[in-house]
């Protein structure tokens, strides 16, 4: 029985970069196109959970990834006005060795996964991505826009919210949904009291400060943006500390460096979540082409590494593509759909002003689960 020998990713994020390096692990040959021209990623950070470190560490992944981070245990949780309530302990389900959460600013993360993509054999071509594509029976035929052509054993769609092979494969009317809400995000230099992930809870806002490294951390604030509005960035630094005007503490003091717009990173929480199942034929979809989730609960990174370790897995058996993928869906729908309405509820419930006794337990849980095996 032919194995899959070849495969193409569209989409050089997250999800992309860790199946490029999953499928290379085991000698499956690797295409990989990117469409920016200059892969850049915005600068600040991303929040890694025990699941996402645990996927790292099966990728092969985690000790660079470690070394380019700030790990801590456990995260804060505390009132708008600053005072410490509790502190709620990770796991470490990576292993004893491995710590249970990691910090790391975007731009670190992409250099360790586009680099280790590189080094492992993956061919990546930027500044391009598919035109046309067409599958029979043994495979799919594949147009780039730049008029080249490709054959491929499989084609993974990785390419984020507004996913063009989702388009293309599964039709124009799924398309991303604007929550009623956004979040801001600011670096600053990282006092030595802040080693853990610290997040304070408001009326109707969400704030948190986040280790990256020795020297770097970030702010973040989720806020109830109504009809999706468009920001213009010389309005980004006031709005952002509008948007904090009820947190105290070392939010509050933080609150008033926040002058240069061009420091601000702002975005729409946008959500899809592909209902059926995320392939046709030999085409499959994962991380945010799949189901884009809100950043409540810091998982959209960990659910596209987890598709990654185990479409990598499954792929380097010898079986028929379509099974391969009913087993992808088996393991991955009921889990991701989980987490996906988890932070689309919490969100929801921000915007309601219900109490941190609600959005708390909802995370709880989600920790619970994530912790379990994929």
């Amino acid at each position: 029985m032919a194995r899959v020998r070849k495969v193409l990713i569209v989409g050089g994020g997250i999800g992309g970069l860790s199946l490029a390096s999953g499928l290379r692990n085991r000698g499956i040959e690797v295409d990989l196109v990117e469409v920016k021209q200059e892969w850049t990623v915005y600068g600040v950070g991303i929040i890694l959970q025990c699941n996402a470190i645990r996927a790292m560490a099966q990728l092969g992944l985690v000790d660079r990834i470690l070394d380019a981070g700030f790990a801590y245990e456990s995260m804060g949780h505390y009132t708008a006005e600053g005072v410490f309530q509790r502190m709620l302990p990770g796991e470490r389900a990576a292993g004893p060795e491995y710590p249970a959460n990691l910090g790391i600013s975007r731009i670190a993360l992409h250099q360790v996964l586009s680099a280790t993509a590189a080094e492992k054999g993956t061919t990546i071509r930027l500044g391009l991505t598919i035109e046309h594509l067409e599958q029979d029976p043994d495979g799919v035929s594949v147009m780039f826009t730049d008029g080249t052509r490709g054959r491929y054993d499989l084609v993974v769609g990785a390419d984020g919210l507004y996913s063009k092979v989702r388009s293309m494969v599964f039709g124009k009317e799924l398309k991303p949904r604007f929550t009623g809400q956004a979040v801001f995000r600011h670096n600053f230099p990282r006092p030595p009291e802040l080693d853990h992930l610290a997040v304070y809870y408001g009326h109707h806002h969400n704030s948190g400060l986040c280790p990256l490294s020795q020297e770097l951390m970030y702010m973040f604030v989720t806020s109830s943006e109504p009809g999706n509005p468009r920001v213009p960035e010389e309005q980004l630094a006031e709005l952002m500390r509008d948007r904090l005007k009820e947190f105290g503490g070392l939010i509050g003091q933080l609150r008033e460096r926040i002058t240069d717009p061009k420091q601000v990173v702002y975005k729409p929480m946008e959500v899809i979540f592909v209902p059926e199942s995320w392939y046709r034929g030999r085409v499959v979809l994962i991380g945010d082409a799949a189901h884009a989730m809100t950043p409540h609960i810091s998982q959209g990174a960990g659910m596209a590494v987890e598709d990654a370790v185990v479409l990598s897995e499954l792929l380097a058996e010898d079986a028929p593509v379509e099974a391969l993928l009913s087993r992808f869906m088996q393991r991955r729908y009921e889990r991701c759909k989980f987490i996906v309405e988890s932070a689309i509820q919490i969100g929801e419930w921000e915007m309601q002003g219900a109490s941190h006794a609600d959005r708390s337990g909802i995370v709880k849980k989600m920790l619970e689960v994530i912790a379990q095996p994929i």
